[in-house]
């Protein structure tokens, strides 16, 4: 098959899924639905409580580590749904992420909360992880499930949800304590000068 074919049909399937996603959100996701109310207080709520508790005088390191949490949560989430392995069945609208609730709000803000509350306190941000991740992959994600908010096949489990969830937060962590510190010497390299 030719370049241009591929893309001819890549397109073709593309505007059939998205017809096809936009008629089941409005049969059973859309404004009429308790499940849009859920999926919509689950993306309000998490950023409502945020606002109130963020420690203001780091925000951008705290905020730069949710972000990274997000980031990766939402990549890594787009590459289970297309591979079949975990589908979010319910979701504001058909033109964004599936998962946007969880990926942008859920995840991130309980993350960032708890890096904020490790750091700030000298708690063990490593065993802080393995307990929010329980909750979220052992907690949360089985009760999506009874309700039917996400679905899960080709072998996907909570146990993967719960080493991707720690693997990310991981990452996030390392990567976040790398620009502290990038900072903290451009600083120190700044007064130098002075």
């Amino acid at each position: 098959m030719s370049y241009e074919r591929y893309w001819g049909n890549i397109h073709e399937q593309s505007d059939k899924l998205q017809e096809l996603l936009s008629s089941y959100w409005h049969q059973y996701s859309d404004f009429g639905n308790w499940q849009f109310w859920v999926v919509l207080a689950s993306l309000v709520l998490p950023l409502v409580l945020l606002y109130f508790t963020v420690d203001w005088t780091r925000i951008f390191e705290v905020f730069f580590f949710g972000y990274t949490v997000h980031m990766l949560w939402a990549y890594i989430d787009i590459a289970l749904g297309r591979s079949g392995h975990l589908r979010h069945t319910f979701f504001l609208t058909p033109l964004l992420p599936n998962a946007t609730n969880i990926t942008a709000s859920i995840l991130p803000v309980g993350f960032l909360l708890l890096y904020q509350y490790c750091t700030n306190r000298q708690k063990n941000f490593y065993l802080y992880t393995i307990l929010l991740s329980a909750v979220f992959s052992f907690g949360l994600a089985p009760l999506e499930h009874h309700f039917k908010f996400i679905d899960s096949e080709k072998g996907m489990s909570l146990f993967y949800i719960f080493l991707i969830d720690i693997g990310i937060t991981l990452v996030a962590y390392w990567v976040t304590r790398l620009l502290v510190k990038a900072k903290a010497a451009a600083y120190r390299k700044a007064e130098k000068e002075r």
